[in-house]
């Protein structure tokens, strides 16, 4: 379990009125916190354990570094995209996912925490500064952000409640 204090009540920049995604990055914050909340509720050893997903076997550990290295990437494109660099590709998401599960497969459960607060940070910093909505970015922002994690949460309240009623009493 981790002493820190809760992220939601720390203060994060204000997004400003008239930013074009302002309500999805709304939902994202409170998607993180959710999902950040959950986890918060295990120990180190807990986020560890397979069962979040079978086959493959996922931790909570994978599941953190999956979320981290999509929003690292997302940083990336909207960076382009900002720039106006930003070349439209297919996006092959099941051999991204099977990259990014491989690169963070054996990093320790604090690596995985830690870059997944990382690419987040990045992710929306790159997101505050995109001043024109467009398809490629809301592609990018629903693969990130709230709509990612909505795929995610029902299963990780599920495996917390496992891994919590499993404790020794």
């Amino acid at each position: 379990m981790d002493d820190r204090p809760d992220p939601r009540s720390l203060p994060e920049p204000p997004v400003p009125v008239r930013h074009p995604f302002r309500t999805e990055i709304e939902a994202e914050r409170r998607g993180w916190y959710e999902l950040a909340a959950l986890v918060r509720q295990l120990t180190p050893e807990e986020c560890l354990r397979p069962g979040y997903y079978r086959a493959p076997d996922w931790s909570v550990r994978d599941l953190a570094g999956h979320l981290g290295t999509w929003l690292a990437q997302a940083e990336i494109e909207l960076e382009q995209i900002a720039a106006g660099t930003y070349e439209l590709r297919d996006v092959d998401v099941d051999a991204l996912n099977a990259t990014f599960l491989e690169a963070m497969r054996d990093q320790p459960w604090s690596v995985a925490w830690v870059q997944a607060n990382a690419g987040r940070t990045q992710m929306l910093q790159a997101w505050y500064g995109l001043r024109t909505p467009g398809d490629e970015a809301a592609w990018w922002i629903r693969k990130s952000g709230a709509a990612h994690y909505a795929e995610h949460v029902a299963r990780l309240r599920s495996w917390v409640a496992e891994l919590l009623a499993a404790r020794p009493r």
